[in-house]
């Protein structure tokens, strides 16, 4: 069978187990927590762009997350307006924001930039606390739900199973061609991707804005699925939680990071009976894959697919065609 036949039907199996997965999951309870892990991959799979693929670690997408979140809650609960545009909406303000953060801060070199981002967080909270004729300050907003077919919690989980599809396949075509190579070649050296001709501010703030854009649609689905937010909803362990399943799903892949983030958003749920040890099963998590496989879970996951098929990763080895380099050298030279 030809691979690419074998990954279409590979893929093919995956969407309708994922599509059938409400009628055979066992309670609502677990359904909740898939439509979570949905939820949160829409935010990571465009900050995967920006902290796994370009580098930039950003620690404060939670404070887009939230404003996402109640402009969704603001739109579409107190002002009536549909909740199909007030998600589109809540996606454009998240985006306008990541523009507005990145213009400035993305100039600023790594560390820098991470105390940035967690600063604008904490001052997007200060005001989501001090604005009470908007947000409903300490005492929270109630947000509406979606209609019909999206009003009931299978209903929701596909929403969120339909815009987590779409930003894996946007994020994936971008990868994949020549945006994701700019990518990777700004991450691993700025100097190196200037000297090529990488527009190395545009290409940041270009993923920085569609990261914003997907942190955005990513709040107005967690606040519609808690149904009710506050301040504290938005802590800075949730946001450094995005950042810590890119590292342990592996930078530089969308399967990896994939996974990295359902196994984190489950982790609590298995480790339930243990609650006093959750932060000591993260660390020793973390400890684990950064010691045993530092490319992350998405690197074990490849190598296992590969030995069950009997096969071993290609590697593609770059050599430079002398030959060419020295002819181009010597028209260069005639011409001049």
């Amino acid at each position: 069978m030809p691979r690419l036949n074998r990954k279409s039907i590979t893929l093919a199996i995956v969407l309708a187990v994922l599509a059938l997965l409400p009628f055979w999951v066992g309670n609502r309870y677990q359904l909740h927590i898939a439509a979570l892990i949905g939820i949160y991959w829409v935010l990571i799979g465009g900050l995967n762009l920006v902290a796994g693929y370009a580098g930039p670690i950003s620690v404060g997408h939670v404070g887009l997350l939230s404003v996402g979140a109640y402009t969704f809650a603001i739109v579409a609960g107190t002002h009536g307006v549909h909740p199909g545009l007030a998600l589109v909406l809540a996606g454009a303000v998240g985006g306008l924001c990541g523009l507005l953060l990145g213009l400035p801060s993305l100039r600023l070199p790594g560390f820098y930039f991470a105390m940035s981002t967690l600063a604008c967080s904490l001052i997007i909270g200060e005001l989501a606390l001090a604005k009470q004729n908007l947000t409903g300050g300490g005492v929270g907003i109630a947000v509406p739900g979606f209609p019909a077919p999206f009003h009931t919690p299978e209903g929701m989980y596909w929403l969120v199973l339909i815009l987590g599809c779409a930003v894996t396949w946007l994020t994936w075509n971008v990868a994949r061609r020549m945006w994701g190579r700019a990518l990777i070649a700004v991450r691993d050296s700025v100097v190196a991707a200037q000297v090529v001709g990488v527009p190395v501010l545009r290409v940041k703030l270009t993923v920085f804005v569609f990261s914003g854009v997907t942190a955005g649609v990513a709040g107005a689905l967690f606040g519609s699925l808690q149904s009710y937010i506050t301040p504290d909803t938005f802590v800075f362990e949730m946001g450094l939680f995005f950042f810590v399943c890119i590292i342990v799903g592996g930078r530089g892949g969308i399967v990896g990071p994939l996974i990295g983030t359902a196994v984190l958003t489950m982790l609590p749920e298995l480790a339930a009976p243990l609650a006093r040890l959750g932060n000591c099963l993260y660390g020793v998590l973390m400890l684990l894959v950064v010691l045993l496989v530092p490319e992350g879970i998405g690197r074990l996951f490849e190598t296992l697919m590969f030995r069950l098929r009997g096969t071993r990763p290609v590697s593609m080895p770059v050599k430079p065609d002398l030959a060419r380099l020295e002819a181009a050298i010597k028209g260069r030279r005639l011409v001049q």
